[in-house]
């Protein structure tokens, strides 16, 4: 069992782990909500929209986390903006602000003389080195975000399967969204400097896409959403170690391939379904 627990017993291998955790645990608060209203567009944008205020930050020297929170914000409020535009379809809007603020971010750094800003590091995130500082970050995100989910359960139920509901219920389906936005900035801020803004999406998207098959409860999802994601970390981790493989990137196609085998395991099953429902009972056989 050496192979399967030895790389655990390195400490960096170890916070590694942790942080996946409780990024896994973030992304599937969020991402719960992402998937219900179908806006894993509008998190693939956010998240890649961050770059400008990343790399404006690296050449000025201050915090990336501030950058790309300041990035995401103006993000999410350009969203809700065009959100309200008519006759501009919401995905047109920010499929616009994607492109631009992308944009913006590869002029940034294509005018940094040393390309401070590690592109690849921006996607992929460096998840082997994360700190002690770090964890305890990502432990208060945590708070915050389970905190936002507790509180704002109804109008985020209402909001995922009926907006003109909610208004009609005085649940104020603005608000509700744009403390989604929140939602969803905190959960890609808080984690990409760590993991890289490719595993944030992967965690945001995959495991709750996966146990959507299984569960119908809000709740249900979001806790096997945590538990895939977790799994997806190890099993990443411990591919990576193996094979000598990019580590955010493995975890992110861990949770994507938990994701095809559940579909796969979800179309065996619905194809065996009928045939044992119609199967004769032994109390239907005529007797001999």
């Amino acid at each position: 069992m050496e192979w399967l627990t030895g790389p655990f017993e390195v400490t960096f291998v170890q916070r590694a782990l942790w942080s996946g955790v409780l990024v896994s645990a973030i992304c599937a608060l969020a991402g719960t909500w992402v998937v219900l209203r179908g806006m894993a567009f509008l998190g693939d944008a956010m998240a890649h929209g961050m770059l400008p205020g990343i790399a404006a930050a690296s050449m000025l020297g201050v915090s990336l986390t501030i950058g790309a929170a300041l990035s995401a914000a103006a993000m999410a409020l350009g969203v809700s903006a065009l959100g309200r535009s008519r006759g501009l379809s919401q995905d047109t809007g920010i499929g616009l602000l994607f492109v631009g603020m992308l944009s913006a971010g590869v002029i940034v750094v294509s005018r940094s003389q040393s390309f401070a800003v590690d592109l690849t590091g921006f996607l992929f995130g460096d998840v082997l080195a994360v700190r002690g500082d770090d964890l305890v970050h990502l432990g208060i995100a945590l708070g915050v975000a389970l905190a936002a989910s507790v509180l704002g359960y109804r109008p985020f139920v209402a909001l995922a399967f009926d907006e003109r509901k909610a208004h009609t219920l005085g649940l104020r389906p603005r608000p509700a969204h744009a403390a989604l936005l929140g939602l969803l900035t905190l959960a890609i801020v808080a984690s990409f400097h760590i993991v890289g803004t490719l595993l944030v999406f992967g965690l945001l998207i995959a495991p709750p896409a996966t146990m959507l098959r299984w569960a119908r409860s809000i709740p249900v999802v979001m806790a096997g959403a945590a538990v895939l994601g977790a799994s997806a970390t190890f099993t990443g981790l411990l591919a990576s170690w193996h094979l000598g493989t990019a580590a955010g990137a493995t975890i992110a196609a861990a949770a994507v391939g938990q994701f095809f085998l559940s579909s796969l395991a979800a179309a065996l099953w619905n194809r065996r379904a009928p045939r044992l429902s119609s199967a004769p009972s032994r109390e239907s056989e005529p007797a001999r």
